[in-house]
């Protein structure tokens, strides 16, 4: 593979892991890793949850576009995007052109262990996590599913186990590529 196909991309919902595999993955795979939402508070000099307070939801969105839009121009990158980024077809058709989508999916409740405390996630906060969890995953999963390249379920594996699957699955991916 050559160019911006080389990209690899992570989505899911919140607290799925796509920060923690992701940058694991670029260590290994000697590429760079991004944070999409990590960018938009460098650029912005503020957290997501202030920008939510004060721009609402679409406020963030139109942030999220342009933080894709610059950071899918790069090339031998691997990206951890937003949750709610796939939601826009825009970002959707972004992502699927210029990389490989890798979807790390896990369930409610291992969602919920990894986020029920904490407090920089604006869609999770005030009432009950857990069925706000589930409601993004009803809505969003399908989503996910359809855009993946591949889909990893993130269980009760390590993180390093998850590496390893991820890249035997590039690897392989990569070699059906060459071979056609």
């Amino acid at each position: 593979m050559v160019g911006k196909l080389n990209n690899i991309y992570f989505i899911g919902l919140m607290g799925a892991g796509k920060t923690t595999i992701g940058r694991l993955i670029a260590k290994q795979l000697g590429m760079v890793f991004y944070d999409s939402d990590h960018e938009i508070e460098r650029k912005t000099g503020v957290k997501i949850p202030l920008i939510f307070e004060l721009e609402g939801v679409d406020g963030f969105r139109k942030r999220e576009t342009a933080a894709l839009e610059e950071l899918c121009q790069l090339e031998n990158i691997v990206m951890a995007t937003g949750g709610g980024a796939v939601l826009l077809p825009e970002n959707r058709e972004l992502l699927k052109i210029n990389g490989k989508i890798v979807y790390l999916r896990a369930s409610v409740h291992d969602l919920w262990l990894r986020t029920r405390n904490d407090k920089s996630r604006p869609l999770l906060q005030g009432g009950n996590i857990k069925q706000k969890l589930e409601q993004l995953y009803i809505e969003r999963d399908p989503i996910y599913a359809a855009l993946a390249d591949c889909i990893v379920d993130t269980g009760a594996q390590s993180a390093n186990e998850i590496t390893s699957y991820i890249e035997q699955l590039i690897k392989e991916s990569s070699d059906k590529e060459e071979v056609k």
